[in-house]
């Protein structure tokens, strides 16, 4: 069985780490440099770190920023925001970054895809979609969860797939920064029907939430920020309470 992962997400705004609720009210919630270092110790599996304006600044990612918390750790580190060519991400992976996240840049030219998985290999593209459950529907949303599209989720997942991502980050803005739980349906309709590893993101609360994910859900991966960023539950602790219910993780 596959070892299940735990990645604590680093929101970056104006070079610091920022957490909100359903993508607004964001406060800040520390330095990134600090934060990423201290979750490397605390044995976190990945980390992930999304700048969450530089698409509606028209701007690119902040190389050196990345470059300074790749310094300080030893995980696998994806790097996203404002990433929109073969040339932005060959300058992220130099910097230090070991995968890449695209989000409104795909949707925008899926080609993309196909374009950064046959020059970097599948292995480096996550493809992120930030969905939100409208008219019965769950349906994508770009430019950091402000702009809808009339894109059904499962439908653009398995184009992602077909295209080359390798592996789909899946944020649902339902339950983002609620604490009230990740959305296991949506969750699950992607991991039993995708080649591909889930990382599911948005709603941790509680250590059962994390389980929840990975047996409701059949995710692959959990991502949170809140209860990580505020103290709520240290990494370790996560882990050995999960590897008590049966779920298979890195101690």
């Amino acid at each position: 069985m596959l070892t299940k992962r735990i990645i604590p997400c680093l929101d970056i705004k104006n070079g610091r780490t920022v957490k909100g609720v359903n993508f607004v009210d964001i406060r800040d919630a520390g330095d990134p440099v600090e934060l990423a270092a201290a979750y490397a110790d605390q044995g976190a599996d990945e980390l992930t770190f999304l700048d969450i304006t530089a698409t509606i600044e028209h701007r690119k990612t902040m190389v050196e920023l990345v470059r300074r918390v790749a310094k300080e750790i030893n995980i696998p580190f994806t790097v996203g925001g404002g990433i929109s060519s073969v040339g932005d991400v060959a300058a992220l992976l130099k910097a230090g970054a070991d995968k890449i996240s695209i989000n409104s840049a795909a949707v925008k030219r899926p080609e993309l895809v196909e374009e950064l998985a046959q020059e970097f290999g599948s292995q480096c593209v996550v493809v992120a979609i930030d969905t939100n459950f409208i008219d019965e529907e769950w349906t994508v949303f770009t430019h950091g969860g402000r702009t809808p599209t009339s894109i059904n989720t499962f439908a653009w997942a398995k184009e992602v797939e077909s295209r080359g991502a390798g592996e789909i980050l899946l944020t649902s803005m339902t339950s983002d920064g609620t604490q009230a739980g990740f959305s296991l349906e949506i969750t699950a309709l992607l991991s039993e029907n995708l080649g591909i590893p889930v990382i599911a993101s948005g709603g941790a609360g509680t250590e059962e939430h994390f389980a929840e994910a990975f047996t409701k859900g059949k995710a692959d991966a959990a991502l949170a920020a809140s209860v990580f960023h505020f103290g709520t539950i240290p990494i370790p602790q996560l882990k050995n309470y999960l590897s008590k219910k049966g779920i298979v993780v890195r101690l």
